[in-house]
């Protein structure tokens, strides 16, 4: 199984995005979500259901509804976001063949999957929580905005 780059890296940001801005929020909405990815809400409803469903996000029904992560940020390894992420692609056996493939090319993507799979598994969404802080991003303020005079 090659990892799907687009759809791996949504569903990282997608679960980033999450742990970021929900701080002092219960949940996060998926349309402020696909707003500040750039995302059509509706291409991103499968994967956020994907997300759901492999127990890594919850969703909450209502009029403060939206997603939120499952377990806490420490727990959850961007191994198993990718993992969920790719679970809807079918094994095919599309694309080239030949003995230099099958010698070479095949065992090289194993090789690459195997060096991606374990870097992925030590890292976490703290991890890259740390990563946005060090770059300068601030976490949304937990405290609402009153517009009382």
């Amino acid at each position: 199984m090659l990892i799907r780059r687009d759809r791996a890296m949504t569903a990282i940001t997608i679960m980033l995005d999450i742990a970021f801005h929900a701080a002092g929020r219960d949940t996060v909405s998926a349309g402020d979500l696909a707003e500040r990815l750039g995302l059509a809400r509706r291409g991103m409803e499968p994967l956020l259901q994907t997300l759901s469903r492999a127990g890594l996000l919850d969703s909450v029904r209502g009029p403060r509804g939206g997603y939120r992560l499952a377990r806490p940020r420490r727990e959850i390894r961007l191994a198993e976001i990718v993992v969920a992420a790719n679970v809807d692609d079918a094994q095919t056996a599309d694309g080239p063949g030949g003995r230099l493939q099958v010698a070479v090319v095949d065992r090289l993507w194993v090789e690459l999957e195997d060096a991606a799979r374990a870097a992925l598994g030590t890292l976490t969404l703290d991890d890259l929580i740390r990563r946005a802080q060090a770059a300068g991003l601030k976490r949304p303020s937990s405290e609402p905005i009153s517009f009382a005079i």
